[in-house]
Protein backbone atom coordinates (compact mmCIF):
# COMPACT_ATOMS: atom_id res chain seq x y z
CA UNK A 1 0.00 0.00 0.00
CA UNK A 2 1.28 3.59 -0.65
CA UNK A 3 2.06 5.88 1.56
CA UNK A 4 -0.07 8.75 -0.47
CA UNK A 5 -2.32 9.30 -2.95
CA UNK A 6 -2.72 12.29 -4.23
CA UNK A 7 -5.43 13.45 -5.16
CA UNK A 8 -5.85 16.65 -8.48
CA UNK A 9 -9.10 15.33 -10.50
CA UNK A 10 -11.69 17.06 -9.95
CA UNK A 11 -14.06 14.49 -10.83
CA UNK A 12 -12.13 12.21 -7.95
CA UNK A 13 -12.28 15.40 -5.33
CA UNK A 14 -16.19 15.03 -6.26
CA UNK A 15 -16.41 11.20 -5.93
CA UNK A 16 -14.47 11.20 -2.62
CA UNK A 17 -16.71 14.16 -1.10
CA UNK A 18 -19.43 11.59 -0.44
CA UNK A 19 -20.45 11.02 3.49
CA UNK A 20 -20.88 7.15 2.69
CA UNK A 21 -17.73 7.15 0.35
CA UNK A 22 -15.66 8.60 3.10
CA UNK A 23 -16.69 6.60 5.76
CA UNK A 24 -15.95 3.28 2.99
CA UNK A 25 -12.62 4.84 2.32
CA UNK A 26 -11.76 5.27 6.11
CA UNK A 27 -12.93 2.42 7.31
CA UNK A 28 -11.15 0.68 5.11
CA UNK A 29 -7.58 2.11 5.94
CA UNK A 30 -8.16 2.05 8.86
CA UNK A 31 -9.52 -1.91 9.71
CA UNK A 32 -8.55 -3.51 6.45
CA UNK A 33 -9.95 -5.20 3.72
CA UNK A 34 -13.81 -5.47 3.91
CA UNK A 35 -16.63 -7.03 1.56
CA UNK A 36 -19.34 -4.46 0.75
CA UNK A 37 -21.90 -6.75 3.21
CA UNK A 38 -19.26 -6.03 6.09
CA UNK A 39 -18.78 -2.37 4.99
CA UNK A 40 -22.61 -2.43 4.88
CA UNK A 41 -22.79 -3.57 8.49
CA UNK A 42 -20.68 -0.71 9.48
CA UNK A 43 -22.18 1.87 7.41
CA UNK A 44 -25.75 1.15 7.79
CA UNK A 45 -26.27 0.77 4.39
CA UNK A 46 -27.24 -2.31 1.70
CA UNK A 47 -24.94 -4.30 0.32
CA UNK A 48 -25.95 -2.79 -3.15
CA UNK A 49 -25.38 0.68 -2.19
CA UNK A 50 -21.81 0.17 -1.01
CA UNK A 51 -21.30 -1.82 -3.89
CA UNK A 52 -21.92 1.09 -5.98
CA UNK A 53 -19.95 3.72 -3.82
CA UNK A 54 -16.68 1.36 -3.90
CA UNK A 55 -16.92 1.50 -7.95
CA UNK A 56 -16.70 5.07 -7.13
CA UNK A 57 -13.87 4.84 -5.51
CA UNK A 58 -11.78 2.29 -7.84
CA UNK A 59 -12.62 4.69 -10.56
CA UNK A 60 -11.17 7.52 -8.83
CA UNK A 61 -8.43 5.17 -7.78
CA UNK A 62 -8.43 5.21 -4.28
CA UNK A 63 -9.31 1.78 -3.88
CA UNK A 64 -9.25 -1.75 -5.28
CA UNK A 65 -10.86 -5.19 -5.41
CA UNK A 66 -8.49 -7.88 -3.10
CA UNK A 67 -9.02 -10.48 -5.42
CA UNK A 68 -6.59 -12.69 -3.24
CA UNK A 69 -8.96 -12.39 0.04
CA UNK A 70 -12.00 -13.85 -1.61
CA UNK A 71 -13.18 -17.53 -1.08
CA UNK A 72 -15.46 -17.75 -3.99
CA UNK A 73 -16.77 -15.11 -7.04
CA UNK A 74 -19.53 -13.94 -5.40
CA UNK A 75 -17.60 -12.66 -2.53
CA UNK A 76 -15.64 -9.29 -3.47
CA UNK A 77 -13.34 -7.70 -1.10
CA UNK A 78 -11.87 -4.21 -1.36
CA UNK A 79 -8.53 -2.65 -0.13
CA UNK A 80 -7.51 1.10 0.07
CA UNK A 81 -4.76 1.85 -2.50
CA UNK A 82 -3.02 4.39 0.04
CA UNK A 83 -2.61 5.01 3.58
CA UNK A 84 -3.89 8.31 3.05
CA UNK A 85 -4.81 11.10 0.06
CA UNK A 86 -3.79 14.36 -0.19
CA UNK A 87 -5.16 17.48 -2.37
CA UNK A 88 -4.09 21.63 -2.29
CA UNK A 89 -6.47 24.10 -2.27
CA UNK A 90 -3.54 26.39 -3.26
CA UNK A 91 -2.74 24.11 -6.51
CA UNK A 92 -6.66 24.72 -7.66
CA UNK A 93 -6.82 28.13 -6.84
CA UNK A 94 -6.44 28.99 -10.42
CA UNK A 95 -8.77 26.72 -11.68
CA UNK A 96 -12.67 27.29 -10.81
CA UNK A 97 -13.71 23.47 -11.33
CA UNK A 98 -10.67 22.19 -9.11
CA UNK A 99 -11.52 25.17 -6.65
CA UNK A 100 -15.23 23.39 -6.53
CA UNK A 101 -14.34 20.42 -6.15
CA UNK A 102 -11.68 20.59 -2.97
CA UNK A 103 -13.94 23.14 -1.02
CA UNK A 104 -16.91 20.51 -1.63
CA UNK A 105 -14.10 17.55 -0.37
CA UNK A 106 -12.95 19.80 2.26
CA UNK A 107 -16.65 20.75 3.15
CA UNK A 108 -17.04 16.19 3.53
CA UNK A 109 -14.07 15.66 4.76
CA UNK A 110 -14.64 18.66 7.87
CA UNK A 111 -18.42 16.98 8.33
CA UNK A 112 -16.58 13.96 9.01
CA UNK A 113 -13.88 15.02 11.70
CA UNK A 114 -16.54 16.69 13.65
CA UNK A 115 -19.17 13.75 13.24
CA UNK A 116 -16.35 11.40 14.48
CA UNK A 117 -15.29 13.72 17.61
CA UNK A 118 -18.87 13.44 18.54
CA UNK A 119 -18.95 10.00 18.47
CA UNK A 120 -16.22 10.41 21.09
CA UNK A 121 -17.68 12.30 23.13
CA UNK A 122 -20.70 10.23 23.19
CA UNK A 123 -18.42 6.87 23.71
CA UNK A 124 -15.63 8.58 26.06
CA UNK A 125 -17.34 7.17 29.27
CA UNK A 126 -16.69 3.49 28.32
CA UNK A 127 -12.73 4.36 27.17
CA UNK A 128 -11.95 4.48 31.04
CA UNK A 129 -10.16 7.29 32.60
CA UNK A 130 -6.56 6.88 31.21
CA UNK A 131 -7.60 7.07 27.83
CA UNK A 132 -9.54 10.04 28.32
CA UNK A 133 -7.03 11.68 30.66
CA UNK A 134 -4.54 10.85 27.76
CA UNK A 135 -6.47 12.80 25.25
CA UNK A 136 -6.92 16.34 24.38
CA UNK A 137 -8.95 18.72 22.65
CA UNK A 138 -8.25 22.24 22.49
CA UNK A 139 -7.60 25.45 20.24
CA UNK A 140 -4.95 28.33 20.17
CA UNK A 141 -5.65 31.79 18.11
CA UNK A 142 -2.72 33.52 17.70
CA UNK A 143 -1.01 35.99 15.44
CA UNK A 144 1.54 34.88 12.67
CA UNK A 145 3.41 36.18 9.65
CA UNK A 146 3.42 33.54 6.94
CA UNK A 147 6.65 32.25 7.05
CA UNK A 148 5.60 31.31 11.23
CA UNK A 149 2.68 29.94 10.23
CA UNK A 150 4.72 27.58 7.26
CA UNK A 151 7.10 26.46 10.36
CA UNK A 152 4.41 25.97 12.60
CA UNK A 153 2.58 23.19 9.99
CA UNK A 154 5.94 21.44 9.67
CA UNK A 155 6.83 20.91 13.04
CA UNK A 156 3.02 19.62 13.39
CA UNK A 157 3.92 17.25 10.75
CA UNK A 158 7.44 16.22 12.09
CA UNK A 159 5.69 15.11 15.43
CA UNK A 160 2.69 13.01 13.55
CA UNK A 161 5.27 11.47 11.33
CA UNK A 162 7.27 10.39 14.32
CA UNK A 163 4.07 9.03 15.82
CA UNK A 164 2.59 7.50 13.24
CA UNK A 165 6.28 5.33 13.23
CA UNK A 166 6.05 4.52 17.06
CA UNK A 167 2.16 2.95 16.53
CA UNK A 168 3.61 1.14 13.38
CA UNK A 169 4.95 -1.36 15.42
CA UNK A 170 1.86 -2.07 17.69
CA UNK A 171 -0.26 -4.54 17.34
CA UNK A 172 -3.80 -5.40 18.39
CA UNK A 173 -3.37 -7.04 21.81
CA UNK A 174 0.02 -4.83 23.15
CA UNK A 175 -2.18 -2.07 25.02
CA UNK A 176 -2.30 0.24 21.83
CA UNK A 177 -5.69 1.58 20.24
CA UNK A 178 -6.39 3.74 17.51
CA UNK A 179 -5.82 7.30 18.05
CA UNK A 180 -7.40 10.18 15.96
CA UNK A 181 -4.92 13.21 15.49
CA UNK A 182 -6.50 15.90 13.89
CA UNK A 183 -4.24 18.94 13.32
CA UNK A 184 -5.52 22.23 11.52
CA UNK A 185 -3.63 25.19 11.26
CA UNK A 186 -5.20 27.64 9.06
CA UNK A 187 -5.70 32.11 9.19
CA UNK A 188 -8.61 32.57 10.84
CA UNK A 189 -11.78 33.89 8.69
CA UNK A 190 -12.99 37.43 9.73
CA UNK A 191 -16.53 37.66 11.07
Amino acid sequence: MDDDGRIDDPAHMRALAHPTRLRILGLLRTDGPKTAAMLGELIDEAPGTISYHCGRLATAGLIEPATDLGVDRRERWWRSVHRSSSWSLEDALDDPERTLAVSALDRAVARTYAANYEAYVDQAATFGREWVAAGSSSDRVMRLTVPELEQLSADLWQVLERYREIGAEHVEGDGSEQVAVLVQAYRRPRA
